[in-house]
């Protein structure tokens, strides 16, 4: 090793994916202690019992929904889709964060991954079943949404095909399963591990039926990562695929605003954009609560706050892309729509939502704010709030100004779109909640592989051994590596 340089005295330049001093057991120790150990934290009870509360108020929505019909919320002619569909794509996109975390950045080999792609997975599937319900109920009649499934018919007369209804059955159905059997098998190692640390016997058999016989020898391991990789190649076009068919759904119509064919990357880069402001909402504080700051480090949330500059921005070209094509098209339609769109009576949340997706994430280009978690979570929830002000834009402000004056007509939402949307809010974290106390909610066997990485990063060390050899002119002689 050239001038004493070595893997012990070498100091990798970037903030490291796990605290010092961790080894393979303090490590397992202390993931699987938050599962295991006995009783509840009051925080943890204090935030369930509030999501449960608002989870409550989703089953009276819900029970008057079916009661009455949905005449109960705001929808009107010609504002068809409010708040329905309003919720129904933010939640949509609020799971995509998930599936990139685990899949695209699985193929592209980003270990700073292995921290937060479990509870962003599982982020995945609760917001896909929150989103579910919307397509669901605002059909009117629940009860007979069998008719969206291909089953065999005498008449042939449904499912219609050529409905974008049609479209997100299958598109959501297919991402919720294929999401929740990658989620699942990236669980059976660790499941295996609780089994064999806990001294409960009704545990031990739980954990022992979830982890499926594993045993952990070469044969599970290699079926394991060929299982694991497949599901991942498989996931990745589900993450562009979902959020472009949702899409679909306006940009097909005639509507002035929707019909464009930047809506699908649009969509999707906004799906992104909003998943992993969901991703640190969650995942600073509990960070914070569990005392997880050696796993979830600064390393990871400044890369999470670098993707959502990136995806930002990429939503903010839409933005102007949108005005660029209502204006340069000479549109009559388009450019009445854009005028209404801005300076209308909806004017208020076109420009919150400016504020929201554009202003405020400029903070995180200045370096002492993005180590601020403070600041973070601030922008994140600026974030939210604006994406989900995006959806109401596009399709209130599309929709209540119809191509005759005679039918145009104010949107005001009802108590009940309030409560439907409120309810969804706790159903996610009632299962988030749940997830994160009885679920491990970082992967053990995955951090296990990092703890070499906290020590030493062979090719920058290589890299700069060639450097080294290069200053003293010794090229040409062979550089010594770890092995000599």
């Amino acid at each position: 090793m050239a001038d004493g340089m070595n893997k012990e005295t070498y100091v990798d330049p970037r903030p490291p994916m796990i605290g010092p001093g961790h080894d393979v057991r303090s490590l397992t120790q202390k993931l699987t202690d938050i599962v295991l150990v006995k009783g509840f934290k009051k925080g943890w009870l204090l935030a369930l019992f509030i999501a449960l509360q608002l989870f409550g108020v989703l089953h009276i929505a819900i029970a008057m929904l079916v009661g009455k019909g949905v005449g109960i919320w705001g929808n009107s002619s010609p504002v068809f889709w409010a708040f329905d569909i309003i919720n129904f794509v933010w939640w949509i996109g609020i799971g995509h964060a998930g599936t990139l975390i685990s899949a695209i950045l699985l193929l592209l080999r980003q270990n700073w991954r292995n921290s937060i792609n479990r509870f962003a997975e599982a982020m995945t599937l609760f917001a896909v079943a929150c989103a579910a319900m919307f397509p669901a109920l605002h059909t009117g009649r629940p009860w007979v949404d069998y008719w969206l499934f291909p089953l065999p018919n005498t008449m042939g007369m449904w499912p219609n095909f050529k409905s974008p209804l049609m479209w997100d059955v299958f598109a959501v159905n297919t991402y919720a399963l294929v999401s929740l059997i990658f989620w699942f098998i990236g669980l059976i190692p660790d499941f295996a591990t609780l089994r064999d640390r806990t001294k409960s016997k009704l545990q031990k058999f739980i954990f022992g039926m979830l982890s499926m016989g594993w045993r952990g020898d070469a044969r599970h391991w290699h079926r394991y990562e060929t299982a694991y990789l497949l599901l991942a190649g498989l996931s990745t076009p589900l993450v562009l695929s979902v959020h472009t068919i949702v899409s679909f759904d306006f940009s097909i119509g005639i509507v002035p605003g929707w019909h464009a064919t930047i809506f699908p990357p649009y969509f999707v880069a906004g799906a992104v954009y909003a998943g992993f402001a969901m991703v640190l909402t969650i995942g600073i504080p509990v960070r914070k609560f569990w005392k997880l700051e050696d796993f979830i480090t600064e390393r990871h949330i400044q890369n999470m706050c670098k993707v959502m500059l990136a995806t930002g921005l990429i939503v903010v070209y839409g933005y102007f892309m949108e005005l660029f094509f209502a204006f340069y098209s000479g549109s009559t339609y388009e450019v009445f729509m854009m005028n209404n769109r801005m300076f209308g009576e909806y004017g208020w949340s076109y420009w919150a939502l400016i504020l929201c997706n554009f202003v405020i994430p400029q903070a995180l280009w200045y370096k002492p704010w993005r180590n601020n978690k403070l600041v973070i979570l601030v922008v994140c929830m600026a974030i939210n709030i604006g994406m989900w002000l995006e959806r109401f834009v596009i399709i209130v402000t599309s929709l209540n100004r119809d191509f005759l004056p005679a039918s145009w007509k104010h949107y005001t939402p009802t108590v009940w779109d309030f409560a439907m949307f409120s309810g969804t809010l706790g159903l996610f974290f009632t299962l988030m909640f749940l997830f994160l106390r009885f679920v491990p909610m970082i992967p053990i066997f995955e951090m296990k592989a990092l703890l070499p990485e906290t020590k030493v990063d062979e090719h920058q060390v290589e890299q700069k051994e060639k450097e080294i050899e290069k200053s003293k002119g010794l090229l040409g002689s062979p550089v010594p590596t770890f092995g000599d």
